[in-house]
C-alpha cells in the first residue's frame, strides 16, 4: 500500500513540467489521480503513463465553468477529493510601460483566478468530508522580484495571499493549505523563458540558465521531480500540522 492509497488527488496543470512530475509522484504512491489541463494531447499522454487509477480531464482553469465540470467528473468517478494541487500557471514578462492589459488579464485569469476557483471548489468538498489538503504552486517570484516581471510576480504573490487566508479559514475543518515557491526549474516553460529573456541580454538560453543556476546556493536549477517531492510531503500525514506556509524550493536563490 502506498502513502496515498486510496486518496483522490486533483491536479491542475498536469500535462507537462512540474504538474506532470507531481502526477507521476502521487500515482507511484498509490493515489487516484485526476489530471486537469487545457493541453489535451500532452495531458492524455502524461496521465496514460501513470500507474494505477487515473483520468485525464480537459479543463481550462481560466473558465470557472470548465473547472466546475472537471470537479463534477471527479466526484462522479470517485466521490471525494482528498488533495488538490493547483499547479496550472503561465509565465509572461516585459517592460512595465509596455505591458498590454489583455496579457495582464490573461495571466491573472490563469495564475490567480484559476487558483482561487480550484481552491473554492475543492474546499467545499473537503469541508463536507472533514479533512483535506490543498497545495498551491506559487513561485520564488512571490518573495522576490526582478525587472520586467511585474505581471508574474503579482499573480504569484496573490497565490501566497490566497494560501494564507484559506489556511486560516479552513483549518477548523481539518484542511491544511500550503504553497510551494519553486525557483527556476528545468521545464519547457523555463527553457522558453530563457530563450526569450536571454535574447534581450545578448545571451543564449543555456547561458541565461547557467547565470540563474549560479544565483543559487546549490549552483544548479531544480528538476521537476524535486518540486513534486515537496508537494507530496505537504499532502502527506507527516505535514498535518503544517499550514499557511509558502515554502521556498529554490536551491537557496532567495537566501543568496
Amino acid at each position: 500500500m502506498g502513502r496515498f492509497d486510496p486518496q483522490v488527488v486533483v491536479l491542475t496543470g498536469s500535462a507537462t513540467g512540474i504538474g506532470a512530475a507531481t502526477a507521476a509522484r502521487f500515482a507511484s504512491e498509490g493515489a487516484k489521480v485526476a489530471g486537469l489541463d487545457v493541453n489535451t494531447t500532452d495531458n492524455e499522454t502524461t496521465v496514460g503513463s501513470l500507474e494505477g487509477d487515473a483520468v485525464a480531464i480537459e479543463c481550462d482553469v481560466r473558465d470557472p465553468h470548465s473547472q466546475e465540470r472537471a470537479f463534477s467528473d471527479v466526484m462522479d468517478r470517485w466521490g471525494r477529493v482528498d488533495v488538490l494541487v493547483a499547479c496550472a500557471g503561465v509565465y509572461v514578462g516585459g517592460a512595465l510601460p509596455e505591458v498590454p492589459l489583455e496579457r495582464w488579464h490573461d495571466i491573472v485569469a490563469v495564475n490567480l483566478t484559476g487558483v482561487l476557483v480550484s481552491n473554492k471548489l475543492a474546499s467545499s468538498i473537503m469541508i463536507d468530508q472533514g479533512r483535506g489538503t490543498i497545495v498551491n504552486v506559487a513561485s520564488m517570484a512571490a518573495k522576490t522580484s526582478w525587472p520586467n516581471t511585474a505581471e508574474y510576480s503579482a499573480t504569484k504573490s496573490g497565490v501566497v495571499g490566497i494560501t494564507r487566508s484559506a489556511a486560516m479559514e479552513l483549518g477548523p475543518h481539518g484542511i491544511t493549505v500550503n504553497a510551494v515557491c519553486p525557483g527556476n526549474t528545468l521545464t519547457a516553460m523555463v527553457r522558453r523563458v530563457a530563450a526569450e529573456i536571454g535574447a534581450t541580454l545578448d545571451m543564449t538560453a543555456d547561458e541565461w540558465l547557467e547565470m540563474r543556476a549560479n544565483d543559487t546556493a546549490l549552483k544548479r536549477l531544480a528538476e521537476p521531480a524535486e518540486i513534486a517531492g515537496v508537494i507530496a510531503f505537504l499532502a502527506s500525514d507527516d505535514a498535518r500540522y503544517l499550514t499557511g506556509q509558502a515554502i521556498e524550493v529554490d536551491g537557496g536563490l532567495v537566501l543568496s
